[in-house]
């Protein structure tokens, strides 16, 4: 797979198309605005959408390269964020006794 010619995208190129459709909607520019406070960039998506339709047409090295860096960045900002709350493995040993407030009452 040197060649690249026995690679594919990690995605298809519709899937690219899709995200870049989602992330410049009024509803995704409104989630992020809000989240956020700072308008959503796009162009990532944009990028990867021009590199898979690259890489269809001629089998572009540079077109592959861009589409796995870019995926690999996506899957390294995903590790980073990790759990905020560690899962318990059983229930509190108290977890049926009424609550505080209500022993008061």
């Amino acid at each position: 797979m040197a060649d690249g010619f026995g690679w594919r995208p990690p995605r298809p190129c519709e899937a690219y198309r899709a995200e870049w459709e989602l992330c410049r909607s009024a509803a995704h520019f409104l989630h992020h605005y809000y989240v956020h406070g700072e308008r959503p960039s796009c162009e990532q998506w944009r990028r990867d959408l021009d590199s898979c339709r690259e890489w269809e047409e001629r089998r572009s090295m540079e077109a592959q390269r861009s589409l796995c860096e870019s995926e690999r960045g996506r899957v390294q900002t995903a590790r980073k964020h990790t759990l905020v709350w560690t899962p318990r493995q059983s229930p509190p040993a108290d977890w049926h006794l009424p609550l505080p407030q209500e022993k008061n009452k």
